[in-house]
């Protein structure tokens, strides 16, 4: 962050997989001389040169901009993925709390705002090409996710012609791992019901091949280096970031070492379907709709105006999630917390 000495910077949703990735690299970043990260929940977590605050996104009284005071930029990374069955409930968190966010941002004259939008705000494409940042994002409208992260680039849009003094950066990765997200988003996706077999790849009796999964991964310190290079960077608008190769059934088998099977796509959502309706995996059939139809995109915007490229390729990303859910790894806050799968 040349030029940006001593500069303050607010992180919401900073306990979580993107979050700690956040705030370690601005703690570690000399140009950088406080962070204030924002949780609903402090954590037992002291990075150099960062503070906590405990605030709840979803709750009217939430006083933000006494929070983002003086701030030079703030990084809205909070989001709430559960529960998927009460679709109201992750609205008041995502969208409304978003919304606050934005309405403190510009209250406290906060000059820089870089929010966590994601892959899942595009409209369905193609899977055979990779495109840029100009594809529409209106996301996959039956689900909840998709349909919240399309809704906040629509707000940011308003946001922004009525707020040109404000820097908006709108970060749209590829799906994040890290080590230490293993066992979150084992609970977050899985459940308590997905133990042993993904635990283990070698119980796996093969791979579903599902026509249309073809997906982008991304190491959740790569992206967290995008947005450090974002705030010291004079940019604005969205910037796609995934590593290669793109993930499909091919390069998961080649991972586990199994072979994979030509699965029909209904087959596999009536499983899912199934499963999510009797309440025993989190993972709604809807979002799976969706991650057929997610289009590849294309970094070269990230890769000219930020100078980013990922360190970890997209296989490199998996080993280390897959040794993580072996090993039941996590990081010293709540959403984190490590748990080894039965």
């Amino acid at each position: 962050m040349s030029g940006t000495t001593g500069n303050r910077i607010v992180v919401t949703g900073a306990t979580g997989n993107v979050g700690t990735s956040v705030v370690r690299a601005l703690s570690e970043d000399s140009d950088v001389g406080s962070v204030l990260g924002l949780a609903r929940r402090i954590p037992d977590w002291s990075p150099p040169r960062t503070e906590w605050s405990a605030v709840d996104l979803s709750s009217p009284r939430a006083d933000l901009a006494d929070e983002f005071a003086d701030a030079d930029a703030v990084v809205h990374l909070a989001w709430a993925f559960q529960p998927t069955h009460d679709p109201a409930t992750t609205w008041r968190t995502n969208v409304l709390g978003s919304i606050r966010v934005f309405e403190a941002v510009a209250a406290a004259g906060v000059p820089t705002l870089v929010h966590a939008s994601s892959v899942g705000a595009y409209s369905p494409g193609p899977k055979e090409f990779a495109v840029d940042e100009s594809w529409p994002t209106h996301g996959w409208p039956d689900a909840a996710y998709c349909r919240e992260k399309a809704y906040l680039e629509r707000t940011l849009d308003v946001f922004e012609r009525e707020h040109p003094e404000v820097r908006v950066v709108r970060m749209r990765p590829a799906f994040l791992f890290k080590r230490e997200s293993a066992s979150e988003q084992r609970r977050i996706f899985g459940g308590r019901f997905l133990p042993g077999p993904l635990a283990r790849p070698e119980l796996l009796p093969f791979l579903p091949d599902i026509p249309g999964l073809r997906v982008q991964a991304l190491h959740t310190d790569d992206a967290a280096k995008a947005c450090v290079l974002a705030l010291g960077a004079e940019v604005r608008g969205a910037f796609n970031l995934a590593a290669e190769p793109p993930v499909d059934a091919e390069l998961l088998g080649e991972l586990l070492g199994t072979r994979s099977v030509r699965l029909p796509r209904v087959a596999a959502r009536s499983a899912i379907a199934a499963a999510w309706g009797l309440h025993l995996l989190p993972a709604s059939p809807h979002l799976f709709d969706a991650v057929l139809r997610l289009p590849l995109m294309d970094c070269t915007r990230a890769r000219t105006e930020l100078g980013w490229r990922p360190e970890r390729t997209s296989t490199q990303v998996l080993e280390e999630f897959l040794h993580g859910l072996q090993h039941g790894q996590g990081a010293p806050t709540e959403p984190m917390r490590g748990r080894k799968a039965g």
